[in-house]
């Protein structure tokens, strides 16, 4: 979603806007279906987690942004934490 945003050149171009709007869209459907199972503080948690891993890994592999150590530490860390959430709420 945050990469189809930013290529969209502030909704000037109409395919990547219409692509994070729709992954946006998705976006909140699997937070709904996460809420069925997880309380709201640790989906929202584990959401947000994976949204930003998800945009930073992106960064990384496609538009070629730093993937220093110190940088794939930290990503590794909210990793880390996203699963210890959801283990701790299995």
């Amino acid at each position: 979603m945050g990469l189809a945003l930013a290529r969209s050149d502030g909704f000037t171009r109409p395919g990547p806007a219409a692509v994070g709007v729709i992954a946006a869209a998705l976006s909140f459907v699997l937070l709904a279906f996460a809420l069925r199972v997880l309380p709201v503080g640790t989906a929202y948690a584990v959401w947000v987690g994976l949204g930003a891993l998800g945009v930073a890994l992106a960064g990384i592999l496609i538009l070629g942004e730093s993937a220093s150590a110190a940088r794939l530490v930290c990503l590794l860390l909210i990793l880390i934490g996203v699963v210890g959430l959801r283990l701790l709420e299995g």
